[in-house]
């Protein structure tokens, strides 16, 4: 069965931790043992998010003014080459030797007309004390929203139109590779003329991530995230778990899921399911193997 695993940002870095090389590469090893249970019996394109990775090298460049300063496109083919290596590595470790392996770089093509460019929503980075915030705001001429109790830096996310490395992809997996690829989201390029021009933006990695998955023909869209599901009030006393749901009665609670957080998941599982008429799941990375069986995380259905 092919399953398109999306790890969300903390398959490398918890909340709270140190930025650090070794932290994630420990994270890397965590996931990479999660995956290999899945890589026994399935064969695997993975996906990553980059939000803490592209926002630590925009604070960087950011405070060496005096070195060439380089656009959000530039930084996210930099976090897709960062991260893949560390999943590969720990994968390399983790599985069979005679698994093979490929990071690809992936571009993404965008509308440039999407709103998304005027309304800025996609987190990335460290979060941020409001007085913190307001500073690096006034510095730089970032934008800014809350983020639970802390202030995050937020980027133009644009809708995935198209995975332009699509047919590479589909070669690597019908050899039997696993693929880590549309790493962020991938780049988001627009085209101009006859050339595809890369963008100041995000894309949403789930997002991205399902349109890979409905065009790879994939059995199971897996989103892997620090949440052991779907939540109606999450964080509440009535806080409830949806253990299995159709599009239609997620669409009827959307209001519960934010943007900055649950909501693409969300949106992603439902366009997923909708689309092809085969499963999502939403759940914990650590529960990977058990949520792909059935037996744990929110399962995204078709309709009866």
């Amino acid at each position: 069965m092919l399953i398109v695993v999306a790890l969300g940002g903390n398959a490398l870095l918890q909340r709270g931790e140190p930025l650090t090389a070794a932290v994630q590469q420990q994270n890397a090893r965590r996931a990479a043992h999660a995956l290999a249970l899945l890589a026994e019996r399935h064969q695997l394109v993975i996906t990553h998010g980059n939000g803490p990775q592209i926002g630590l090298l925009a604070l960087q460049q950011a405070a060496s003014p005096e070195t060439p300063q380089f656009p959000l496109d530039v930084l996210g083919a930099q976090t897709q080459g960062q991260i893949g290596y560390m999943l590969e590595q720990a994968l390399r470790e983790a599985l069979l030797p005679h698994r093979y392996l490929a990071t690809l770089l992936t571009t993404v093509e965008v509308d440039a007309d999407d709103p998304s460019f005027h309304t800025p929503t996609k987190f990335i980075g460290p979060r941020y004390t409001a007085q913190e915030a307001q500073a690096l705001a006034a510095q730089h001429g970032w934008v800014f929203r809350e983020d639970g109790a802390h202030w995050r830096r937020v980027v133009p996310s644009p809708q995935p139109k198209r995975i332009v490395q699509l047919e590479v992809i589909q070669k690597l997996v019908a050899q039997g590779v696993i693929v880590i690829c549309a790493g962020g989201g991938g780049v988001p390029v627009v085209r101009c003329g006859t050339a595809l021009v890369g963008v100041e933006a995000v894309i949403d990695k789930d997002l991205a991530t399902s349109l890979l998955a409905r065009a790879l023909g994939a059995e199971l869209l897996v989103i892997a995230t620090e949440a052991d599901g779907v939540y109606l009030h999450y964080g509440k006393p009535n806080q409830t778990r949806l253990t299995r749901v159709t599009p239609a009665e997620l669409r009827a609670h959307l209001t519960h899921f934010p943007d900055g957080s649950m909501g693409p998941k969300v949106r992603a599982a439902i366009e997923f399911v909708e689309h092809t008429g085969r499963p999502a799941v939403i759940g914990a990375l650590h529960e990977l193997a058990r949520a792909v069986r059935g037996e744990a995380g929110t399962w995204v259905v078709p309709a009866a």
